[in-house]
């Protein structure tokens, strides 16, 4: 399989690798948006050089392999540092995630605590917490995975998380400048293009349009057109670079291209609204089933969020790159 789209204005291929990954020539594409959120501004040109990617997010079947392979524990399964979290309940400090739990009805969306939940248990084999397993769910996306996880996991196969600018890159699939990664129109057609949250009553009633309350096994919506699944909805994924509350101003100069640009530094990337908890943040990127037209329209490739790093939800997962000079790389029990 292999597809062609127009960036920067010449043709930029994507060919199947023999190891499975979706390898990418690179070049010149239109990185960011200056018509949705504050912090995907200014929309700007960048260069990236050729790499490969995964077609998929990392599955759990994936994970439980290197797991089993390594014994690795994650950070939603290790008790927490007191000193880490000053003022939090006690009976918090125990190894655990936040799980998204519908509300019974409306709620002021300004206030996210009223349908994320701190869930002693959860992890990566539970997504729900205690007494859920992800038996079958094993094409799904793992989730529940934290920075030092999803990095930990990309090492292990000789890979790397993307920076955001590759993530980007290879959301967009050659549709220069398009709202969404598939063109403008959220349903062409009337077509569901990504698992999303079905119906404007976020956070406590879906339609259930798509077939899924939470995430759905990894290619199940359409691929964008360099055969990449899922780079919008389903989960988040991680990206390697330190948020920014915008990109760059002088980014937008028309004098130079930035080549293969990174984000901020870990010093910039502390959330001031929470000067208590000293953790820097990475952006993620690709919305969730969780995003919302009516609340968060944030399944587009501009779309950027700050994560901390130590914070697994049941929402964000990750997939790997390589550079392009790579042969090949161990999959770890398949897709």
């Amino acid at each position: 399989m292999s597809g062609t789209g127009r960036l920067g204005g010449r043709e930029v291929g994507a060919t199947h690798g023999c190891d499975g990954s979706i390898r990418l020539g690179g070049g010149v594409f239109t990185m960011g948006s200056d018509e949705h959120y504050r912090e995907e501004a200014p929309a700007h040109k960048v260069r990236v050089d050729g790499f490969a990617i995964d077609p998929v997010a990392v599955t759990n079947r994936r994970f439980a392999a290197f797991v089993a392979a390594t014994g690795y524990v994650t950070v939603a399964e290790r008790p927490l540092d007191p000193a880490d979290f000053p003022g939090a309940p006690p009976e918090n400090l125990v190894p655990g995630s936040m799980v998204f739990v519908p509300t019974p009805g409306p709620v002021d969306l300004r206030h996210l605590s009223l349908w994320w939940r701190w869930t002693p248990g959860a992890c990566w084999r539970s997504p729900e917490g205690s007494g859920s397993d992800v038996g079958d769910r094993l094409d799904h996306p793992v989730v529940h995975v934290a920075y030092e996880d999803a990095a930990a996991y990309a090492a292990w196969i000789g890979a790397a998380l993307p920076t955001e600018a590759q993530w980007e890159y290879a959301a967009r699939g050659g549709l220069e400048g398009a709202a969404f990664t598939w063109g403008d129109e959220p349903r062409p057609g009337g077509r569901i293009m990504a698992n999303t949250w079905d119906g404007d009553d976020f956070p406590w009633r879906s339609t259930g349009e798509s077939g899924w309350s939470r995430t759905a096994p990894v290619g199940s919506f359409p691929a964008n057109r360099y055969g990449l699944f899922d780079m919008a909805g389903n989960v988040w994924e991680w990206t390697s670079d330190w948020w920014t509350g915008r990109h760059p101003d002088q980014a937008a100069s028309p004098c130079c291209v930035p080549r293969n640009p990174r984000g901020g530094d870990v010093g910039s990337s502390y959330d001031p609204a929470q000067p208590q908890f000293r953790i820097p943040r990475k952006v993620i990127k690709g919305g969730s089933h969780l995003c919302a037209d009516t609340y968060c329209l944030r399944y587009r490739p501009a779309a950027r969020r700050p994560q901390m790093i130590d914070t697994g939800m049941s929402h964000i997962g990750f997939r790997c790159v390589w550079d392009s000079s790579a042969s090949g790389h161990v999959t770890g029990g398949g897709s």
